[in-house]
């Protein structure tokens, strides 16, 4: 375990020397601050509309802080030949793997962390209020979810050759499970055999992204969910995040460095 959090303390590290989340950062302030000086915030619509956009805009922005950094995590190790220095330490694939989603998704949860102490300042200097709860589950949530996120894009990096090509079909794959996700099983009882089946297993199978999105919580400053159900969401993505990542790990384990 040892060799796993120095490897994911490597990956936070690089993640806050890169210019990726400053960028992202301060686009999203922007916009957040030139959204809250408007003169709007007496109608209730207006104001949870502009939270709306700017929970997007988090979103948006962790989605690629998450799969850009997740992406490039083994393809530029074997870049930059640094993969065979790490498995000789001695460090195991499966610790590299392990160290890799680690350090991914802790960089995440310390960049949501900052991305929503902001937007609760901002919406504090305007509502006065800060339901406390239903902004940890919502960045419980969308931290847990990240972590599905990262494992995805990990099993990518070691199935596709350009960390390009596997961010962008991670984006797309995740967009789409966003997206269409939940209303799959609906298609699938309009469609003939064998379609039918095969929409139903992809609705199965996929993980479904969607269930953690609360943002709802927040922007209608309504009562937290269940913790129950929170509980159980996290333990559904914990499942996920470990199956993808043991996947990864076949596949990485046989696959040859050079």
């Amino acid at each position: 375990m040892s060799n796993a959090l120095a490897v994911a303390s490597v990956v936070v590290k690089e993640l806050y020397r890169r210019k990726d989340f400053y960028v992202l950062f301060v686009l999203t302030a922007v916009i957040t601050l030139l959204m809250g000086s408007l003169n709007f915030f007496n109608d209730d619509k207006i104001v949870r509309y502009l939270k709306e956009i700017c929970l997007l805009l988090i979103w948006i922005s962790a989605l690629v802080i998450a799969v850009g950094t997740s992406a490039r995590q083994i393809p530029s190790e074997r870049e930059n030949r640094t993969v065979f220095p790490l498995l000789a330490k001695p460090i195991t694939r499966g610790q590299l793997i392990a160290g890799k989603f680690l350090g991914c998704w802790l960089a995440c949860g310390l960049a949501l962390i900052v991305f929503y102490l902001f937007f609760g300042v901002i919406n504090v200097s305007r509502e006065h209020q800060l339901p406390m709860a239903s902004y940890f589950q919502a960045l419980w949530l969308h931290w847990w979810m990240l972590g599905v996120v990262v494992a995805m894009a990990l099993l990518g990096s070691v199935v596709f050759a350009a960390p390009s090509s596997n961010a962008t079909i991670c984006l797309l794959v995740i967009l789409g499970i966003l997206l269409l996700g939940r209303h799959l099983n609906k298609v699938a009882v309009q469609l003939s055999e064998p379609m039918s089946t095969v929409v139903y297993v992809v609705y199965f199978a996929v993980p479904h992204l969607e269930l953690f999105d609360v943002r709802d919580l927040v922007v209608h400053n309504w009562d937290p969910i269940n913790w129950l159900v929170c509980g159980g969401a996290t333990l559904y993505a914990a499942v996920y995040a470990a199956l993808l990542l043991f996947v990864t790990w076949i596949i990485f384990r046989r696959q040859a460095l050079a």
